[in-house]
């Protein structure tokens, strides 16, 4: 039984350490994910300063996480997502505003 214990410790024990890893995934997805949506709706024009904030900020994340600095990593990703949906809504706000062209 004991055996058993030990066997299952040494399982778990690179999943636990791991997390930080995962943190960023988790982070890095959802930051790319909402990079993109601010490119689609042309927020490099109607909100550059927010969608390049974001941009690079998601570059470094990348950065931070391949010399395995992945709190580092998450925190960066984290302030790209921030930018990027700023940015999505200010892109969003513009195009509500834009008249549509009189045929």
């Amino acid at each position: 039984m004991r055996a058993l214990a030990i066997l299952a410790l040494l399982c778990a024990a690179p999943l636990v350490s791991g997390c930080g890893g995962v943190h960023y995934l988790v982070q890095v997805n959802a930051a790319a994910s909402r990079v993109e949506e601010a490119k689609a709706l042309g927020a490099d024009t109607s909100a550059p300063y927010e969608y390049w904030y974001a941009k690079e900020h998601l570059d470094q994340a990348q950065v931070e996480a391949s010399a395995g600095h992945y709190s580092d990593a998450a925190a960066y990703a984290e302030t790209s997502e921030e930018y990027a949906t700023k940015a999505v809504e200010i892109a969003r706000a513009a195009a509500g505003k834009k008249k549509p062209e009189s045929e």
